[in-house]
């Protein structure tokens, strides 16, 4: 039952997808490359711009850390990423090259990537 849906669907769709606005759209962007684009510091090697984004062997700016409350309970992807807690406060900061959707945040003697939607920033 459920294949004679679908097709029916595609066939009656087909010819609309065809000159839908979204289709004709990608049809005329330029191809976007497929190779992998790695961020860079200018004038560095890649060795020291990837070890200035772990988190784990970084320290803290002298100036530029902020305290931040922590909205939802996150749970960490990887060992790159600190988990957090709702209404705990935590320091954070960013990096240079870094993402600007996360910070790296400290607690305690844990650190790691925490994204800006769980936080609020306080000062």
């Amino acid at each position: 039952r459920f294949s004679g849906t679908f097709v029916g669907n595609a066939e009656s769709a087909s010819p609309a997808a065809a000159t839908s606005p979204p289709a004709v759209a990608a049809a005329t962007l330029p191809a976007v490359p497929t190779i992998p684009v790695v961020p860079t510091i200018v004038g560095m090697p890649n060795t020291v711009a990837e070890s200035v984004l772990n988190p784990s062997e970084v320290k803290p700016p002298a100036s530029g850390t902020r305290r931040a409350r922590v909205l939802y309970d996150y749970e960490a992807a990887d060992s790159t990423e600190l988990a957090l807690l709702a209404d705990e406060m935590i320091t954070v900061y960013s990096l240079p090259g870094m993402d600007p959707d996360w910070l790296i945040g400290e607690r305690g003697n844990q650190k790691g990537k925490v994204p800006v939607t769980y936080l609020e920033l306080l000062s």
